[in-house]
């Protein structure tokens, strides 16, 4: 399945673009994603954190990825 990525922040910068297009297995998760963004884009590993949404939540590692989900890196916010 394709999925589209949303980027914020930093991470637009990373993704050279504030969305990206990434194809997934059926039943890919939330860990899975990770790793094949960490995988396309190595600067997303040097974030000391980051969070991904789905549908406007925080999502967990281990939740499963489904075609139509509206996906989102966010990445750490500072304030001041």
């Amino acid at each position: 399945m394709k999925v589209n990525i949303l980027a914020f922040g930093i991470t637009k910068d990373i993704f050279g673009s504030s969305s990206v297009a990434i194809d997934l297995a059926n039943d890919a998760t939330i860990s899975n994603l990770k790793y094949l963004l960490e995988q396309e884009y190595p600067k997303l590993k040097q974030l000391a954190t980051y969070m991904v949404a789905a549908n406007n939540e925080y999502a967990l590692d281990g939740d499963t990825i489904h075609e139509r989900d509206e996906i989102a890196i966010i990445p750490p916010v500072s304030g001041g």
